[in-house]
């Protein structure tokens, strides 16, 4: 049953979360600039589809590794300063990277180990993330309180592309990675001023039993696994709209402009899912979840077809609806069933999981598609995209799952 949106938006009352609110947005709105400036970096110092792969692949590996040691770390100290930590960190190598290649001395290797610092800071700064936003608003608030820090994260979906495609086009993409290294200090600045209450100490241990005893919540939940099974292998097919598709831009659609607006309109379907999301108390949240991803797998049939840009784009903006309402829901989800002292831990399998073979698949299209062509290479993914979204609703354990006082079991 709907909430009213006036209960929905209530949660904005709350000091704390205003500036998580903000910051995030902030901050997000550069990693979206930087998903557009990036892929152009490497094409402007010559690099190849493989190469590019391998870049954007390069850049994702270190989170997959830090993103363990992330979420017991987060459950251990302050996830707060966790956070600032790593948006620190971020500004320094996105720094970097715009300094290079504004000055036109980057290489492909620059920008790959640059972007791994980057990402490998990331890992610890998402488990924090999930776990932080249940110190600052109660449980009831909580997904209104995801839907709207969705709603920030959309609207920078919506701005960050479109504005990093019309600076890369009118300057180069240093100046767009530039950009991305203030908001991380933005972002930064919005964390340090927050002062959540104190939580509990754990009983002190070593990182191997922290993790073990991670695993143990993790794995001892089907719903959970499950999922993240599935995200494993659809980010991974996934890595064939990010590492192909700035390729059709350049080659077909007219280049980082075009390519901008259309991850622009994955941002606008962004805000429209984060808006639904304010509002929605599924009885059966997984089913949603599964079902949205359905939305989400779109653009790859469109960009396979070498469809108008203007198709490309409205596919894009299905595929943010189901994005950003299933990821709302996926969260509120895991923060009300996993409990606080292990969140971390639990979000970091999460993340660890669905990402595992996303690096894997953003280095390996460009070489499949090098073999078989990019238009074969997109249709393969598709396919295999919805095969797996099928397969995930044929699961029990997530057509099953009910939200309290529903009339059945919910974990």
């Amino acid at each position: 049953m709907s909430a009213r949106l006036g209960d929905s938006l209530g949660v904005l009352r709350r000091r704390d979360f205003r500036l998580l609110f903000v910051g995030q947005g902030v901050s997000v709105l550069g990693d979206r600039m930087v998903a557009v400036a990036l892929a152009f970096a490497v094409l402007e110092v010559g690099g190849s589809a493989s190469e590019l792969g391998l870049v954007l692949g390069l850049a994702w590996a270190p989170l997959v590794v830090t993103v363990l040691a992330g979420g017991v770390v987060a459950d251990r100290t302050s996830r707060r300063g966790v956070m600032v930590a790593a948006d620190l960190v971020r500004v320094v190598s996105q720094g970097a990277m715009a300094a290079l290649v504004i000055a036109g001395e980057a290489e492909v290797w620059m920008l790959a180990a640059l972007a791994g610092i980057t990402g490998g800071a990331t890992g610890f700064f998402n488990p924090a993330s999930t776990g932080l936003l249940p110190e600052v608003v109660p449980d009831e608030e909580l997904q209104p309180a995801n839907a709207l820090r969705s709603t920030a994260v959309s609207a920078s979906e919506i701005l960050g592309p479109i504005v990093a495609g019309a600076i890369v086009a009118a300057a180069g993409a240093g100046w767009a990675i530039a950009v991305d290294a203030g908001t991380f200090a933005v972002s930064a600045v919005s964390l340090m001023m927050l002062r959540p209450p104190a939580r509990e100490r754990r009983a002190p241990g070593s990182f191997v039993s922290d993790l073990r005893e991670g695993w143990t919540e993790f794995r001892s939940r089907r719903w959970v696994w499950t999922f993240v099974v599935y995200a494993a292998v659809g980010n991974m097919l996934w890595g064939a709209w990010t590492a192909l598709g700035p390729i059709v831009a350049h080659r077909d659609l007219g280049g980082a402009a075009v390519w901008g607006s259309i991850l622009g309109a994955v941002g606008i379907g962004a805000l429209v899912g984060s808006a639904f999301a304010t509002r929605a108390r599924p009885r059966r949240p997984l089913l949603l979840v599964g079902l949205m991803e359905g939305l989400f797998g779109l653009p790859l049939a469109f960009l396979a077809a070498a469809a108008p840009a203007a198709l490309i784009a409205f596919a894009a903006f299905l595929s943010g609806i189901g994005l950003m309402l299933g990821m709302s829901v996926w969260q509120s989800t895991l923060q009300r069933y996993i409990p606080a002292g292990s969140l971390s831990r639990v979000s970091a399998y999460d993340w660890f999981g669905s990402f595992a073979l996303y690096p894997l698949g953003l280095a390996a299209w460009g070489s499949i598609a090098g073999a078989i062509g990019i238009h074969t290479a997109l249709w393969l993914a598709f396919g295999l995209f919805a095969l797996s979204a099928a397969a995930i609703l044929a699961v029990p354990d997530v057509r099953q799952f009910r939200a309290p006082g529903t009339g059945a079991r919910s974990a």
